[in-house]
């Protein structure tokens, strides 16, 4: 006969506190187990926000088997692959990188220590994406795009902490938005068109704001000039009776490339910073450059000196598998930078955007911070 656990009963279940027999099925003692321990775990809640636990049946499967970073779900009929999963009471964030029946094959991309057979797995129905807009500029990112300066503020801690759930962006920060002179109400305007433009900073003045691919319509309403958050809506449009609303910021999968109506030949060099690159190896801008060699070569010291010195506008640094002491001299040196914008000293963080994911990270979460670098661009 079980009757409570623990010594505070009222922080326990009414449905729990009825006496068990062996006429209960084994997935209902298995709901019960984990409804409690759960139940107990939220009061265990640090101050960093997490994601909602509110969601519905169909779309909770259950662990079925741990090993490392990969994780195996049952009951996961009707998921899709490359789709974002909440894995364990931590939430840890993961990725269906395999599908068989109704079993999931998850990659992790956090530490599972604690996670065991029969814990949730919260489907979100979406893939892995990306916040494209204002504030990517000057910010650091780990591979899935969560903000490290802002949790260390937060937790004050050199550890993510597991299952932290913060957006990309500041959703406080106020830009400076002034419509494009073509864009009134009225107007037809389709996916790709540049209806805005946001002053980033200093040294990044006209950050344009373009309509998502996949939208289209007539403008309905447009904000006027003036300072609006990430979460004001600046532009309304309707197509066949339906109205939708857009923001200065867009969520992108990682895994699908950005389209294009057409793609400019190279015709402008990418000065490097280096003389013997330049002379003897020369790149374009927009062009693709693949740099092999073995361990200790100057690879990393090739890259870091294009982001410091080359003619590019924007750099996104993508620190895939580095060493750990690599991407803190590249964190640690990068703000101090500085470049020369028409004789005004700017700070080289204005124009970058770095993503650090080092080698103690699974290899599916380093590859996933390649294509978290590339729609960013």
């Amino acid at each position: 006969m079980l009757h409570r656990i623990g010594e505070d009963s009222a922080r326990v279940p009414a449905s729990f506190l009825q006496p068990y027999d062996q006429s209960t099925s084994d997935a209902h003692r298995d709901w019960l187990l984990n409804k409690c321990y759960r139940n107990g775990a939220s009061n265990m809640s640090t101050s960093l926000p997490r994601i909602v636990d509110d969601y519905s049946e169909k779309k909770v499967g259950y662990v079925h088997a741990v090993s490392g970073p990969v994780v195996i779900a049952e009951r996961m009929g009707g998921s899709a692959m490359y789709e974002l999963v909440r894995v364990g009471v931590g939430k840890l964030v993961g990725e269906i990188i395999r599908l068989e029946n109704d079993m999931a094959t998850i990659q992790v991309y956090e530490e599972t220590s604690g996670v065991t057979v029969g814990d949730e797995v919260l489907r979100t129905s979406q893939p892995l994406s990306v916040s494209l807009g204002p504030g990517i500029l000057g910010s650091i990112f780990d591979g899935i795009q969560r903000p490290l300066q802002t949790i260390n503020e937060i937790s004050n801690s050199i550890y993510i902490p597991k299952g932290v759930f913060i957006p990309a962006l500041d959703s406080n920060t106020e830009w400076e938005f002034s419509a494009a002179n073509n864009m009134k109400v009225g107007s037809h305007i389709t996916g790709g068109d540049i209806y805005g433009i946001v002053m980033e900073n200093s040294l990044i003045k006209e950050h344009k704001m373009m309509l998502p691919p996949r939208a289209r319509g007539t403008i309905t309403y447009i904000a006027e000039p003036g300072n609006y958050t990430i979460n004001d809506v600046i532009l309304e449009t309707e197509f066949d009776g339906e109205k939708t609303k857009h923001k200065m910021v867009h969520v992108w999968p990682v895994r699908s490339p950005r389209p294009c109506a057409e793609k400019v030949p190279a015709n402008r060099p990418l000065l490097t910073g280096q003389r013997v690159l330049d002379a003897l190896f020369p790149c374009v801008l927009g062009g693709t450059t693949a740099i092999p060699g073995a361990f200790g070569c100057g690879k990393t010291v090739i890259s870091q000196s294009l982001s410091k010195y080359s003619n590019s506008d924007i750099i996104v640094y993508v620190g895939c598998g580095e060493r750990g002491n690599e991407m803190s001299e590249v964190l640690r040196d990068f703000p101090e930078l500085t470049c020369d914008n028409n004789g005004v000293t700017e700070s080289i963080m204005k124009r970058t955007a770095l993503v650090a994911n080092t080698s103690n990270m699974p290899v599916a979460a380093r590859e996933a911070s390649i294509y978290t670098g590339k729609p960013e661009k």
